[in-house]
């Protein structure tokens, strides 16, 4: 990161900032951190000591006034880029001859989401740009250029008193790209109000619904309405959230128990003050379902003067969620359009905080479900070390991929790894009824073929429907639609029993990646035949093998989120790459051979992986 003086460069936008030869560049990548505006900061104060020390052309129309213009330029760019939007982005400041100061800030990651919205999958078209969202919404003024695979976001910052820059300002003054006027709104608000209501309003609606869309938690919702409403539509806004029973009743009337979840304030020294005041008196409503606009009592102590607040019930689907406060200063009321305007955006935000809540809920359903999917604890087994890991793709919901590891009495021990078909709750399902079963028969002395023979058989039974359909209801209700279910599985499963010297293993394959067994030498074998998937084939007929583990042998069990983990058209698994790996952890613990190959799956496609991902590591010491 620095600056480079350069060869008269031609900056040339496809639809933008007007061709012109440029001195000096200065450029960096920024990740997608909250530190990096003062990293943009600094490489603008850089940028300019450094031409200001070559005696560049365009320097000497450099002012104080145009070097704090391009650093509260550069600092909202990247502030919404790169902190609220969630994406790396590229930076780059150029001087020009007139010494116009010219910054772009270009989408780094085009085709990623902002944060905290569902990542695109590698299959999707990239919607070029989706990173920079914020910037356009809040930012309408600025100027946009559209690349191929790419979006910039630029302000050009005429030099004062330059006849040409003079000419330019005729230019930008038309797309309204004067720094004054985007920062800090508050002069001739009234006509830009009505400006940028007439230009931007339907716009800002339609971007601030896709923000908010993509939120999965309500505090995030919160703190990125303070970021739409200010400093555009008002000086200041405060969000209070509150359970949903707060409202009903008349309860909510005084304001008791309503949590303030955010403040913001145009002038960040004053948020935490704001803070302290509204604490104090939080919004009161005759009607909680209304959604306002009520008037709300302007914090004089706090910022002084006069002003006009208003706060807005959040309500979505009959349920009241909390209020939106704004405030403006030094003003009587709030104009017509931009209170018609807030609470539209108010619908939109109780909406999304609605969702968000709804997904918290639907979370704690599946994390509970989760828990009593696997195992509290992993039996320890005389003579044997065991490592396990198990990582849910989807982290809101119960994972298709289970394990288990228990004694099943007469000194044997049983183990299992599965994949059943689909996800989420119906997968929790199958979990929850196959699980169960491959114990009791354990338990019941079946051996490990006559385990999947039963096993298959009660997937299959008609008999099964209705605890299948009864334990769908319950974890989510069931539409017109929802008839009798597939229930199937891939499943290794195996016996174990101590012996004097090693561990026998007994194990069966049923539609599942094959085990392979490590021995003390690097090699690697198979110790499996393929069978058919269990709960597919009617009285289906399964086989088993059996083996010896003994001191130094490794037996690694995964399931298809190993070795279908892709790296474009690659699976991790062509060319034996499982095997590999695994002769690779020759001489490592069970625990040291389970991380090393977790880390390898995760290291071998750029994106994380998209399936659920489990494997055993059972080691003979």
């Amino acid at each position: 990161m620095g600056a480079i003086p350069t060869q008269r460069e031609t900056v040339s936008p496809a639809c933008g900032a007007p061709a012109e030869q440029a001195h000096a560049r200065a450029h960096a990548t920024l990740s997608g951190s909250p530190l990096a505006p003062g990293t943009a900061r600094a490489l603008v104060r850089t940028a300019l000591a450094d031409w200001a020390g070559l005696a560049l052309p365009g320097t000497e129309h450099l002012t104080d006034r145009l070097a704090d213009e391009a650093l509260l330029v550069v600092s909202e760019l990247v502030t919404n880029a790169v902190v609220h939007a969630g994406t790396d982005v590229e930076l780059t400041c150029r001087l020009q001859e007139t010494g116009a100061f010219l910054v772009e800030v270009s989408d780094h990651h085009p085709s990623r989401a902002p944060r905290g919205s569902e990542a695109d999958t590698p299959y999707d078209i990239p919607e070029y740009g989706r990173g920079l969202r914020l910037v356009a919404a809040l930012s309408e003024a600025w100027g946009i250029t559209y690349r191929t695979g790419t979006k910039t976001v630029w302000a050009l910052l005429p030099a004062a008193g330059n006849p040409a820059a003079e000419e330019f300002e005729g230019y930008a003054g038309e797309r309204g790209l004067r720094v004054a006027e985007i920062l800090a709104p508050e002069p001739q608000r009234a006509e830009g109000d009505r400006d940028w209501l007439g230009r931007g309003a339907l716009s800002f609606l339609a971007e601030a619904s896709d923000l908010l869309a993509g939120q999965l938690d309500e505090d995030l919702v919160a703190a990125l309405t303070g970021q739409l409403i200010v400093p555009r539509l008002a000086d200041w806004c405060a969000v209070w959230l509150e359970d949903e029973s707060m409202g009903r009743g008349g309860g909510w009337g005084d304001g008791a128990g309503a949590r303030l979840a955010r403040v913001w304030h145009g002038s960040e020294n004053r948020i935490e003050e704001l803070r302290r005041s509204l604490e104090k008196d939080p919004p009161r409503t005759p009607d909680p379902l209304r959604s306002g606009p009520v008037e709300y009592p302007w914090p004089q102590e706090t910022l002084g003067a006069y002003g006009a607040a208003l706060a807005y019930r959040l309500v979505a689907g009959g349920r009241p969620l909390g209020t939106l406060v704004i405030g403006r200063a030094a003003t009587p009321r709030f104009p017509d359009e931009i209170t018609g305007l807030v609470e539209d955006l108010s619908r939109r935000v109780a909406l999304a905080i609605g969702a968000a809540r709804q997904y918290a809920r639907q979370a704690t359903i599946s994390a509970v479900l989760q828990r009593g999917l696997l195992p509290g604890a992993v039996a320890q087994i005389p003579g044997l070390r065991s490592a396990l890991v198990h990582e849910p793709c989807d982290k809101g919901g119960p994972s298709g991929d289970f394990y288990d590891l228990f004694p099943a009495g007469d000194g044997r021990w049983c183990f299992a790894v599965g994949d059943v078909q689909g996800k989420g709750p119906e997968a929790a399902v199958v979990i929850g009824l196959a699980r169960p079963w491959l114990r009791l028969l354990a338990r019941e002395g079946y051996g490990v073929a006559d385990v999947l023979d039963r096993l298959n058989q009660l997937l299959l039974d008609d008999a099964t429907e209705a605890a299948d359909a009864a334990a769908r209801a319950l974890v989510r209700p069931l539409g017109p639609g929802d008839g009798p279910q597939t229930r199937f599985l891939s499943l290794l499963y195996g016996e174990l029993v101590p012996f004097d010297g090693g561990v026998r293993c007994t194990l069966a394959s049923a539609g599942h990646p094959l085990p392979l067994l490590l021995g003390p030498d690097g090699t690697v074998r198979t110790v499996a035949q393929p069978q058919t998937l269990v709960g597919v084939v009617e009285d289906e007929t399964y086989t088993s093998e059996t083996f010896e583990l003994r001191a130094g042998d490794t037996l690694l069990c995964v399931t298809d989120g190993v070795t279908e983990r892709r790296s474009g058209s690659r699976q991790f698994d062509d060319g034996d790459g499982l095997a590999v790996a695994l002769a690779g952890c020759a001489g490592l613990d069970a625990e040291l051979i389970a991380e090393r190959i977790r880390r390898l799956v995760h290291e071998f496609g750029a994106r994380p992986p998209e399936d659920d991902l489990a494997l055993l590591v059972l080691q003979a010491e």
